[in-house]
């Protein structure tokens, strides 16, 4: 699934799964990212490496390693 650094998770679950199994969900992002959502394509500010849309529950996470890449956000579904 994921190797360190220089790997990168399959999908967006798996990467919510992995904050969540480390404790990293409410860790901070280094600056925040205002992220369109991809399901009701709103506007919503990522502030922690697990996020939610505010609009429609679309659930985001990006890896401590990438959270400075906004690309290497995914979405994990709607309340996930």
């Amino acid at each position: 699934m994921h190797e360190g650094c220089s790997s990168s998770f399959g999908n967006g679950k798996q990467v919510v799964d992995k904050l969540r199994q480390m404790g990293f969900s409410g860790m901070a992002m280094p600056l925040v990212v205002p992220v369109q959502c991809w399901s009701c394509e709103e506007t919503t500010m990522m502030e922690t490496l697990e996020s939610c849309c505010a609009h429609c529950g679309m659930v985001y996470g990006v890896t401590p390693c990438h959270a400075n890449d906004p690309s290497a956000i995914q979405a994990a579904g709607i309340n996930y």
